[in-house]
């Protein structure tokens, strides 16, 4: 069996030996990975240790217990993964409550949908707080990514929600460009995945009430002294590696923000 340290629970050093294997793409986004009695005879670990290190990785949605059938990769093209980063509810009872982040939503007994809209894709030189979030150089290459997404209300209006501003480990995502951004149908994260090799596995955010700027404003098509929530995200792929700086401002006239703690 590959060394770790000595110092960590068996069933740590199981699990850490499973994330070098995701992280190396040897099982890939939404494959089966192999049984509990596989991996044991691999590692030389009784069936148990391997079943704890499972249990802490589905825990964490990097795996995703099916029964009956096996243990497979989380993908962000899956309904209970893809969405579970973006917590703005509708007020409206008759939303998806069990979805809260979906791009879909029922109110009134109609599905709401969401429209994208980049505005902006570029490449550029990351500052020192982004290059500080993401454990970069000053100057090191960045992909910048600006958009909008505007729900339609109950009579067709498009109601522009949510602006984000998006900063990415260029190295990561060469190519990405804003006509792969338009062409792409997915969420941006199963587009990262699908067409990167990248799996945004955890986030940590930090959440404030602001005012927006004049040109934050009229993107969002509010008043200057509108109260928005402003949502400061860092997502990490595998072995804690930051890849992406968001930062989200979000209407929430209608819509609230919604986790649930357990």
């Amino acid at each position: 069996m590959q060394t770790t340290p000595s110092f960590s629970p068996l069933y740590s050093q199981i699990k850490a030996l499973i994330l070098r294997s995701l992280q190396a793409g040897e099982w890939k986004p939404a494959e089966a990975i192999p049984s509990e009695m596989d991996l044991a005879v691999r590692y030389n670990v009784s069936q148990g240790t391997v079943r704890k290190a499972i249990d802490e990785l589905a825990a964490e949605n990097l795996l995703i217990r099916r029964q009956g059938k096996g243990t497979f990769v989380a993908t962000h093209s899956a309904r209970q993964v893809q969405t579970r980063f973006l917590r703005l509810a509708p007020d409206s009872t008759g939303a998806d409550e069990n979805n809260p982040g979906s791009d879909t939503y029922a109110e009134n007994g109609k599905n709401i949908l969401v429209d994208r809209t980049i505005t902006t894709c570029s490449r550029e030189r990351a500052t020192k707080d982004i290059a500080k979030a993401l454990q970069l150089k000053t100057g090191d290459p960045v992909v910048y990514i600006q958009r909008v997404l505007a729900y339609r209300d109950g009579k067709g209006q498009s109601i522009p929600t949510i602006l984000e501003d998006i900063w990415l480990a260029g190295n990561s995502f060469k190519g990405l460009n804003l006509e792969r951004l338009a062409e792409s149908k997915a969420p941006m994260y199963a587009m990262f995945e699908a067409e990167f090799g990248v799996n945004m596995v955890r986030a940590s955010e930090k959440i404030r009430a602001v005012n927006p700027t004049p040109e934050q404003a009229k993107l969002l098509k509010v008043k200057l002294d509108e109260p928005l929530l402003r949502v400061e995200r860092i997502a990490y792929t595998y072995n804690d590696t930051p890849i992406e700086v968001r930062t989200g401002l979000y209407r929430t006239a209608s819509r609230h923000y919604k986790n649930d703690l357990q």
